[in-house]
């Protein structure tokens, strides 16, 4: 059945390839987030296993929307890790970093994702696709604040 939503076909396309960086951009920085919780140690370790629990869980519940959203505009989300891989901007971390290190390999993923949501957002403007730029400005406030506070914790 056709999409009629008041969105050509292309500019659907257009802000759904978008959004499928911000997914692997989330999900990326969601797994992350799992496996400093899992490994941090030291002084912080308490704060911090708590602080990532709440990030991660947050984070879940941001994927399934932004998968979904993709899906509303007529498109497949990625779901893979090597999809992931491919769009994503964040680095992956393979060892266990010291906890300060966790921290600000943290606010670098959380604003990569920001800068992410922020590159797709005129995408979404131009198409008229006021729930995607809805969205998208509420994962920008999530994750500019975030990367403020995991800063404050550095300084």
């Amino acid at each position: 059945m056709d999409i009629d939503i008041g969105m050509k076909q292309d500019e659907r396309s257009e802000v759904a390839k978008g959004l499928a960086r911000v997914l692997a951009d989330s999900y990326t920085l969601y797994i992350k987030t799992h496996n400093f919780h899992w490994n941090v140690t030291g002084p912080m370790f308490n704060s911090l296993h708590a602080m990532f629990e709440e990030h991660y869980t947050e984070l879940a519940t941001a994927v399934d929307e932004i998968a979904e959203r993709i899906r509303a505009l007529g498109e497949f989300a990625p779901g893979s890790y090597k999809a992931f891989a491919e769009l994503t901007s964040i680095k992956e971390e393979t060892g266990v970093p010291e906890a300060k290190e966790m921290i600000r390999q943290m606010v670098e993923g959380h604003e990569t994702v920001a800068r992410t949501a922020r590159e797709v957002f005129p995408t979404a403007e131009k198409a008229g696709d006021e729930p995607t730029a809805d969205l998208l400005t509420q994962r920008m406030q999530v994750h500019e604040k975030t990367a403020w506070m995991l800063r404050s914790m550095l300084e």
